[in-house]
């Protein structure tokens, strides 16, 4: 039997499901917000402010948003993405979330890649099934917001990281290979910044992690660092440049980390988003964004030092909402919504603890499936905390979920194997 052949069956059967289930929902999504005129997502805010920007960029016109203008208040590659479709089919909700559709189902693609590259064909393929028919991942892949945009992109950076620290793993020689994947792990972990600028910090992390772990001589490990951190300066120059011109200042990613951070640690602060705050304080009227991000987080900062305390208790409340099953906001306050989130939450982060036990040993495995949900655990003790934080996290993490299932399956047949021999010799 050609094994390759039936995995590759396999995973199109896995991908038809995903977007099958994914393009019922775009259209159940599309007939509820059109119920209402003027609607343009089941959970409003950042959705609206995408769109706008994805319209902006369609038309050729200024990357600015509200009045007074703001230039920098997202990263420029999920308006992109929307755009493409507004490009050729104008204002079309409906095509919009057809191409996300596709995009989803490429994330259930990558998230068996990256399995297949850590443990083989049956983890990357369990991973993947449970990506494609997660009732969570399937719903967010069809809003126009950017976590499956994002969760894709990360993925493609986790593949190529993965792929390097085996190589470091395998070889202490530094070779054309080597070098070909750090300049793919710098150029992808910027693609992944350009949708999220939480995204930043990894391909450095992964730079100090070779650098410090690799087997290799210390210039060969400088080298390959060297050339993960410029690979993503040069990805994101032309962003840096922009905005450079713009603020005088050297702004890789936005100039909205200031008011989310105060978002998240201010006197009013819930662990909740509440950004009442900036349209009461109407800090661009006299200021430029960069003094006004500058001043909201010199704000977040005092509040944290004079009130540690309740710095300390929001920490806690904003790691609970990170953490829930169910998503946070009210309009998906449901019963039935919470127990299928309970459903399938729970035993992800169950077979992700197996998981991590089997592969304790395995550095580069745990690095790339539990590291990005432990990382974004981390920056949501400072900025509020929301499921939808956690959620693009959670495709690598269904590797090492992946890896805990398959333990317990041989774990299960290897004791009806040995109970089934022990009934033969009694006989």
């Amino acid at each position: 039997m050609n094994w390759t052949v039936v995995w590759n069956r396999w995973l199109l059967l896995t991908l038809f499901v995903a977007f099958g289930l994914r393009l019922g929902l775009a259209l159940a999504v599309q007939y509820e917000v059109s119920k209402t005129p003027g609607r343009l997502c089941l959970i409003s805010g950042d959705a609206e402010g995408y769109w706008e920007l994805a319209g902006k960029v369609a038309a050729g016109e200024a990357y600015s948003i509200y009045d007074p203008p703001r230039r920098l208040l997202r990263m420029p590659g999920f308006p992109i993405l929307l755009a493409i479709p507004r490009l050729i089919f104008g204002d079309t909700p409906i095509a919009a979330r057809l191409l996300l559709v596709l995009v989803g189902t490429l994330a259930c693609g990558l998230t068996y890649w990256l399995g297949y590259e850590l443990a083989g064909h049956a983890v990357g393929l369990l991973a993947a099934a449970y990506t494609a028919v997660s009732p969570t991942m399937a719903l967010f892949s069809v809003l126009f917001l950017s976590e499956t945009a994002f969760a894709a992109a990360m993925l493609a950076s986790l593949i190529a990281a993965a792929k390097l620290l085996q190589q470091r793993e395998q070889s202490d020689v530094l070779n054309q290979r080597t070098v070909g994947l750090a300049v793919a792990v710098g150029i992808l972990a910027g693609l992944a910044t350009y949708m999220r600028p939480t995204w930043l910090l990894v391909a450095p992390g992964l730079a100090f992690l070779f650098l410090v772990s690799s087997r290799s001589a210390i210039r060969s490990r400088v080298i390959v660092a060297g050339i993960i951190c410029v690979s993503l300066a040069l990805t994101l120059a032309p962003w840096t440049i922009r905005n450079a011109a713009i603020t005088g200042h050297l702004i890789p990613t936005t100039l909205w980390v200031g008011p989310s951070l105060y978002d998240g640690l201010n006197p009013a602060a819930t662990g909740d988003s509440n950004m009442q705050f900036f349209e009461d304080d109407r800090l661009l009227q006299t200021m430029t964004e960069y003094e006004m991000d500058q001043e909201y987080r010199r704000r977040a900062w005092k509040f944290a030092a004079e009130h540690p305390d309740r710095a300390i208790w929001l920490a806690l409340v904003k790691q609970v909402r990170y953490w829930s099953p169910a998503p946070n906001t009210p309009q998906f306050n449901h019963p039935l919504i919470h127990a299928v989130a309970w459903l399938s939450f729970a035993p992800l982060m169950l077979l992700a603890v197996i998981g991590a036990w089997q592969m304790r040993c395995q550095t580069s495995v745990l690095v790339v499936t539990v590291g990005p949900i432990i990382y974004f655990a981390a920056l949501h003790l400072l900025f509020v905390g929301s499921l939808r934080y956690r959620l693009p996290a959670e495709y690598p993490l269904c590797v090492l979920s992946a890896v805990g299932f398959v333990r317990l399956w041989d774990t299960r047949r290897r004791t009806k194997s040995s109970s089934a021999s022990l009934i033969t010799l009694s006989l």
